[in-house]
């Protein structure tokens, strides 16, 4: 919006109109285009002092005539602009009338007919006592809006007011169809030129690169049409089904995945794209016809505002679709733009039928070779191990970042072998620092869901307040500071895993919301009615005793029967001392790369000392242990030694009081840190523990800092 805050040259005698229209129109005809807002400014403001008004206002409208922008604005001094830029929202009834063509003059208020009723509180709220406004046309089409506005007093506007406004009205309309003609060039100019070298590119690039530019692509046409979403949609063999093939999606917006039901779901859609070969512009749902009740209701549930889509041929067939969806906002889809997104998207096509055939011609010649290799190596497994053998070489190596020397860890690795490929929920028990989230890591990397991110939340890391809201999302304005909207986890997570540490910190509140989720697969965003569907497995971990917090009231009943369908125990460290040495030399050669240090061999005094201890902190307890004796060590000999006053605890009570020994390990270190529990220098730092871990754990052992 520009307001006008330039000096008026313009006689002081209100009836020489000629001495205001004249000028304005000859310097309007000579001005360049980068001259005409100046022009403007100049103009309203000789318009305001010749016919005694408050305000002028020039409002423009949009490609569609839908929107009304205010983009020219002029008061005497001291007066504010509209809060609002937009006539279309704040004045809907006068904008109806203007957008019919029809000319206003409203000397008092209280004369505009009772369907005005919902303006008059904007214009009281402004100040505004009387008003004229003109639409501005240019061959039947409306360009813009032309008021002038009396704040200070009352006024009646006469015929002839009227008469000089729509003669000044005519100059500015041929002003804003110039403006809307050259910024319609520039777009279009600036959409052939992005075409164009996007096609280019696509023409040149090789097989195995068309992929990240077709996703390229996507993205600078979502960013050119200001779209939450572009993408390209492959029909299956039974065309009333298509999928996502490469998509660009604007931040927040949840990508798709899935077969998609054309047919179904959009079948008037289905019948102009596929069936007859047309694209479709939907600039709002009422552009539909009457016909698409069933394409109205998908729409509507599925958050859609407008789309394009454009049917890609290649020989004479649909082959595929381009489509561009907004979900936050309407807009205004110019035929102009269809055909050159037409030859976008089929040069997309033909690149990737290029890519397909180069990668079928090599997999030719490569085939016989890799058949040959296959063969060697079943011959030389066969004959250089047995079934059982087999088995445990393909269990290590699945779990090669998993350490497992005892059994007690082999049984747990088989048991996430079993359970991995199926669809069941998985509870994770044990106590803090053995390794849980690694093996639901595990079990998600095995499955057949690994080719999606698994996602993970900190159930204990987030405030209760927040905690629904990071799990289901948001809509905007769903609750005080929710100014966007949000996909919550289960969203992100749809077709994947998602990992749910320390289950048991969930509020009773939300656990009821999550039990219906894992059982229907369906939720609702806070501050929304609409339901969504996913499709997600859980892995949930806990160090509690679930059971117990069951029958504390602590934890539903239900939901704990519906997560424990398959229970994995992990064992403490302790209790696998055959996995202390290979912990101990994974860790050292981790170090080894941070650290730019070689180890090559560890006291057997110091192994010892460390398959010794009690370990309350597990795993993790261990790697903090290591990683402080590779900071001192100067040679390539480590020499490791356990903390030595929760090891002194566990030889004085034969390894038998654990939680006793956690709580004088846990008290040293409080003690050596001055009470500090978080932060740098911290107990939690030091111990190798969450804070949140940290806290629960003191709680449990009835620690509580010294009064003095």
């Amino acid at each position: 919006m520009t307001e006008a805050k330039i000096p008026c040259s313009i006689p002081k005698e209100r009836g020489a109109f000629d001495g205001l229209l004249v000028p304005f129109t000859a310097r309007c005809l000579n001005a360049s285009l980068d001259e005409l807002d100046q022009v403007i400014e100049t103009g309203l403001c000789e318009v305001n002092r010749y016919f005694g008004s408050d305000r002028v206002l020039l409002w423009e409208i949009s490609e569609d005539e839908q929107r009304a922008q205010l983009t020219h604005y002029y008061a005497e001094a001291g007066a504010e602009p509209p809060a609002s830029l937009l006539l279309d929202e704040t004045l809907p009834y006068i904008f109806g009338k203007l957008r019919d063509l029809e000319c206003l003059r409203v000397p008092r208020l209280q004369t505009l007919p009772r369907e005005a009723m919902i303006d008059r509180p904007y214009l009281e709220r402004t100040g505004i006592r009387s008003f004229m406004a003109i639409p501005l046309v240019v061959g039947g089409a409306l360009r813009g809006v032309l008021s002038l506005a009396s704040v200070k007093a009352e006024r009646r506007w006469s015929d002839k007011n009227l008469f000089d406004i729509e003669r000044i009205g005519a100059v500015l309309s041929g002003v804003l169809d110039r403006k809307r003609w050259h910024q319609l060039l520039e777009r279009r100019v600036q959409f052939e030129t992005l075409i164009t070298d996007l096609s280019a590119r696509l023409i040149e690039t090789p097989a195995g690169e068309v992929d990240g530019q077709i996703e390229q692509a996507l993205a600078r046409v979502r960013e050119f049409f200001e779209a939450d979403r572009c993408a390209l949609l492959g029909l299956r063999d039974d065309p009333e089904f298509c999928w996502v093939t490469h998509a660009a999606y604007a931040r927040g917006i949840a990508p798709v995945s899935g077969d998609i039901n054309l047919a179904e779901l959009f079948p008037w859609s289905y019948e102009r794209l596929v069936i007859q070969g047309k694209p479709t512009r939907i600039s709002s749902i009422e552009d539909l016809p009457p016909e698409a009740v069933k394409e109205r209701k998908s729409r509507l549930a599925m958050g859609f505002r407008s789309a394009m889509g454009v049917p890609l041929f290649l020989e004479g067939k649909v082959v595929a679709l381009i489509m561009i969806n907004n979900l936050q906002a309407e807009r205004f889809w110019p035929e102009a733009y269809v055909s050159r997104l037409r030859l976008l998207g089929e040069i997309c096509v033909n690149a990737l039928q290029r890519r397909n055939a180069e990668l079928a011609l090599r997999e030719n010649q490569v085939r016989l070779r890799a058949q040959l290799e296959e063969i060697e190596q079943l011959k030389q497994k066969i004959e250089s191990e047995n079934l059982y053998l087999r088995e445990e070489a393909s269990l290590l190596f699945e779990h090669r970042d998993i350490v497992a020397e005892s059994n007690v860890m082999k049984a747990v690795l088989a048991q996430v072998e079993q359970v991995a490929r199926t669809e069941a929920t998985v509870l994770i028990t044990g106590e803090t620092g053995t390794g849980k989230e690694l093996v639901a890591r595990r079990i998600h990397s095995l499955s057949a869901r690994k080719n999606h991110p698994m996602v993970t939340v900190n159930c204990a890391s987030l405030p209760p307040t927040l905690i629904e809201s990071e799990l289901f999302g948001r809509e905007k304005g769903a609750y005080t500071g929710a100014m966007t909207r949000m996909a919550g986890r289960f969203e992100i997570a749809d077709g994947s895993t998602l990992f749910l540490d320390e289950i048991a910190e969930l509020p009773l509140d939300v656990q009821s919301k999550l039990l219906r989720v894992i059982e229907q697969g369906t939720f609702e965003r806070l501050g929304s009615a609409r339901t969504i569907h996913v499709n997600v497995r859980i892995v949930a971990a806990t160090n509690r005793e679930l059971a117990q917090e069951v029958r504390r009231g602590a934890f539903r009943q239900d939901l704990f029967y519906r997560l424990n369908v398959f229970p994995i125990t992990l064992p403490a460290l302790r209790d696998r001392n055959q996995d202390i040495a290979p912990l101990v030399w994974a860790f050292i050669r981790q170090f080894e790369k941070k650290m730019g240090k070689q180890i090559e061999s560890i006291p057997q005094r110091s192994m010892e000392a460390l398959q010794h201890y009690a370990w309350p902190g597990n795993v993790r307890e261990l790697r903090n242990v290591i990683e402080h004796a590779m900071i001192v060590t100067r040679d390539k000999s480590l020499r490791a030694s356990a903390p030595t006053a929760s090891g002194a605890e566990n030889s004085e009570n034969g390894g038998l009081d654990l939680a006793a020994a956690e709580r004088k390990h846990i008290l040293n270190a409080l003690h050596k840190c001055g009470w500090r529990v978080t932060g740098q220098g911290g107990a939690a730092e030091a111990l190798g523990l969450k804070r949140t871990t940290l806290q629960s754990k003191m709680k449990k052992l009835g620690i509580q800092r010294p009064s003095n």
